[in-house]
């Protein structure tokens, strides 16, 4: 049984960077290569440094974010536009549908790259391999 205290301690990656890449939609470790292939498909590694990305393990995250924050966007805004304007409930509904779906169409990959982001910087679900132990 190994103790605690002599595993290797590796340290963080730099954060902040990392999300700013993510959210751009970059690698999180050069911030020069595109993260995604398609709409949602994360590469498999960076075209510009080689970093492997096929050790993400984003699931379900990036849509509960974006659900997160689209509800907490356009809940308030719904209430606001229907006590100051009044319109019509399907001109509102129509109006208010079709924002959701485009704000939510534009974060969602976004999230992605900020799932991705966070654990390349945290050194998850294999990021934090070295060299010599990546296959």
């Amino acid at each position: 049984m190994t103790d605690i205290a002599s595993r290797p301690v590796h340290d963080d990656r730099p954060l902040k960077p990392a999300l700013l890449n993510g959210l751009r939609l970059r690698c999180p470790a050069c911030g020069e290569g595109r993260l995604l292939t398609g709409y949602l498909k994360v590469r498999d590694t960076c075209p510009s440094c080689g970093e492997a990305l096929h050790h993400q393990r984003a699931d379900d995250g990036p849509a509960y974010l974006t659900i997160l924050i689209v509800g907490h966007l356009m809940a308030p805004l719904i209430l606001w536009a229907f006590i100051h304007y009044r319109p019509d409930p399907l001109v509102l509904s129509g109006v208010f549908a079709m924002g959701c779906v485009a704000l939510s169409l534009y974060l969602l990959p976004r999230m992605k790259g900020l799932m991705v982001a966070i654990q390349w910087a945290k050194r998850m679900h294999g990021f934090g391999a070295a060299p010599h132990e990546r296959a």
